[in-house]
């Protein structure tokens, strides 16, 4: 290998990227547009869900009801329902997701008896949505009712059971307020750089063939090594720095804790970096269409990383066939990587398993894509 043939090479490279448009553009504007639709726009915490309160009693006790609902920061109440129908034509309407029924005997009840009957109803088209507010509802009745009870207990010197209670005292780890962004924002940074590093390498030899320059780099005496690293190299600078704008707005810019080490962070991105650009290399030998070779690059990268890789479903959740298909889905190390050096502080030693399955993937994908290309017609 020559070095002179390889730098010159990377400079004539660097010049294509510097003079298209495009792959400028995939380059330097992709990474931030995508990093602040993703960073803001996808979220698992859910808040404010639109609430119907149909009230039949419409007392002190029955207001203070659908306010232990509102005052948890998990509800808000979008319509007042003055009849029982009115919560079908609300959910219809995708007014409101949850509606919860007050009955008309509610403060006598509670005050007799203890208790009294709340009825909860919830539009279930959306599930993931449905359970959680649930869950949220229940949170919300569980604290009235511990409430509730100490009060009429109080007031009819009922003093409490000598049987012994179990208490529920959790400790959460890792992602003590439990934000869903700081799961998905690690995740989000594997998605940039799948997909621009894929993109612009996707079109560095499909160019050569539309614009007719093939021929021209076949009778140069530079090797078809030279030219997959020549090509390459100015990409992986280009993936490193985007990679580095990334990691910086993750940590300085959404917050997310980084409580890992600096060095494994860019040696495991490193990494996924030779894999998505051996990728993309290997789908522009093969295809000699720039546009062909984008969409495919695209389905390659974008749509495992997105789906198979745990960033937004997790894994375990999968049926047993499709588990087994993400450990050929090379974004799911990265993930994993990126989330264990974020938030839990894992050094290399901790991470050794994705870093295996990364590593080989690298090894084997350069290997092929060093192989793809002949210098012949």
């Amino acid at each position: 290998m020559n070095i002179r043939r390889l730098l010159a090479m990377a400079f004539k490279e660097t010049l294509q990227v510097w003079r298209d448009p495009r792959s400028l553009a995939v380059a330097l504007l992709m990474p931030v547009m995508q990093m602040a639709i993703l960073g803001y726009g996808v979220s698992l915490d859910i808040r404010h869900v639109p609430l119907c309160v149909y009230d039949q009693e419409n007392s002190q006790a029955s207001r203070a009801v659908a306010e232990r609902f509102v005052s948890s920061g998990w509800f808000s109440v979008s319509h007042v329902i003055s009849r029982y129908s009115g919560i079908a034509r609300a959910m219809d309407r995708s007014e409101c997701i949850a509606a919860i029924v007050i009955p008309a005997n509610f403060s006598r009840t509670l005050a007799s008896t203890g208790s009294a009957p709340v009825q909860a109803i919830f539009d279930a088209t959306d599930v993931n949505t449905t359970n959680i507010a649930l869950g949220y509802a229940q949170g919300v009745v569980a604290q009235a009712n511990a409430q509730i009870s100490a009060q009429w207990d109080a007031a009819h010197g009922v003093h409490p059971s000598q049987v012994g209670t179990v208490e529920l005292d959790p400790s959460v780890w890792f992602n003590e307020t439990l934000d869903s962004r700081y799961f998905i924002i690690p995740g989000v940074v594997a998605v940039i750089l799948a997909l621009v590093g894929a993109q612009l390498t996707s079109l560095t030899i499909s160019r050569e063939w539309e614009r007719g320059t093939m021929e021209q780099l076949i009778s140069t005496p530079v090797s078809a090594l030279e030219v997959m690293l020549g090509k390459l190299i100015p990409y992986f600078v280009i993936g490193l720095l985007d990679a580095a704008f990334c990691l910086a707005a993750a940590i300085f810019w959404f917050k997310v804790p980084f409580r890992g080490n600096v060095a494994a962070l860019f040696l495991t991105t490193a990494l996924f970096n030779l894999v998505v650009l051996g990728i993309g290399y290997l789908i522009s030998v093969r295809i000699r269409s720039q546009l062909g070779a984008s969409q495919i690059a695209l389905m390659v990268t974008m749509l495992p990383t997105t789906l198979l890789s745990g960033y937004t479903f997790p894994i375990d959740q999968m049926p047993a066939a499709i588990r087994a298909l993400t450990y050929v889905v090379y974004p799911r190390y990265y993930v994993t990587i990126l989330r264990g050096i974020f938030l839990k502080g894992s050094g290399l030693a901790d991470l050794w398993a994705p870093m295996l399955g990364l590593s080989v993937y690298a090894v084997v994908i350069i290997w092929l894509a060093s192989r793809a290309f002949e210098k012949r017609l």
